[in-house]
């Protein structure tokens, strides 16, 4: 597969709740996690006071995009109910959405109600969705209703069995298979502004990983934005030995590598050093255009 095989329009912008966020130069997503137990920074913020004062953080250092989770989402994690996700995630879209009016929000859930109650209640602008709809089969509907930019990932699995043995005969075709059937399917909903999310880490081994990365190239096949989230994760820590805390370095090195692959958004926990990342590239001409 190659660009030009692709029947998709290449969209260069999405729209989200009518502000456009232009992805002709690739844009960082500043996580902000509000669960206890998230594989690096849970339990971080825990007052409305640190997490107002993090978010801030994130949008100085050039945020384009703030992601909020309210489920921890690492291998073997435990899944709260849809009434503690919303516990965690209510206040914080609030308090987040009044203090930052302007700021792009996307909310990380694969729970359809939790979709349509950020969005329509509480301000979300983008749904970033792990399973791709296959946890919630009402998921697609819902985005199609309320008509934002939905972010689909590929995982082999659920987070409390993706990493048990995924098992792939060749992971970049399946990936791209699997995708590509979720797009047809949102396209016939009348679905627009979708993001696409080969999914590192979520049911995949470090060499399924490194081949997704070393042919992320392929995803370009849908003309559609490419999400990379390789943030401070295993795959690095297990090439270089060290724990989260120690993996700024390899994940400076892999967000190098997405961007000159075609990524346009990078997901993570350091924004600054993702966005000096952008920056250089662009200035020596090795962005995603």
């Amino acid at each position: 597969m190659t660009v030009k095989d692709t029947v998709f329009e290449n969209k260069k912008n999405i729209n989200c709740r009518g502000k456009l966020l232009d992805l002709s130069t690739p844009v960082v997503m500043g996580i902000l996690n509000v669960t206890p137990d998230s594989f690096y920074d849970g339990g971080i913020n825990k007052s409305e006071k640190e997490i107002l004062l993090h978010v801030e953080k994130m949008l100085s250092e050039g945020a384009a995009i703030i992601d909020i989770g309210g489920v921890s989402t690492r291998p073997g994690a435990r899944i709260p109910d849809i009434k503690e996700e919303l516990g965690r995630l209510t206040p914080m879209l609030k308090i987040i959405r009044k203090k930052f009016p302007d700021t792009i929000i996307s909310v990380d859930t694969f729970r359809s109600e939790v979709a349509k109650i950020s969005v329509n209640d509480l301000g979300a602008d983008i749904i970033n969705d792990i399973s791709a709809g296959s946890m919630d089969e009402k998921m697609f509907e819902t985005i199609a209703a309320i008509q934002v930019p939905y972010i689909i990932m590929h995982m082999q699995g659920t987070p409390e069995n993706m990493q048990k043995n995924p098992v792939y005969n060749n992971v970049v075709q399946e990936v791209v298979k699997y995708l590509a059937e979720k797009v047809n399917h949102l396209r016939t909903l009348g679905v627009h502004d979708i993001i696409i999310d080969p999914g590192f880490g979520f049911g995949k081994t470090v060499k399924h990983n490194y081949e997704l990365m070393t042919k992320l190239d392929h995803f370009k096949v849908f003309g559609l934005p490419v999400l990379a989230g390789v943030s401070r994760k295993s795959m690095i820590n297990k090439v270089l030995g060290c724990k989260p805390e120690g993996a700024l370095n390899g994940t400076t090195v892999l967000n190098t590598i997405a961007i000159m692959k075609g990524a346009s958004i990078l997901r993570v926990h350091d924004v600054k050093e993702a966005v000096e990342v952008v920056g250089i590239l662009v200035r020596v001409g090795c962005s995603s255009e």
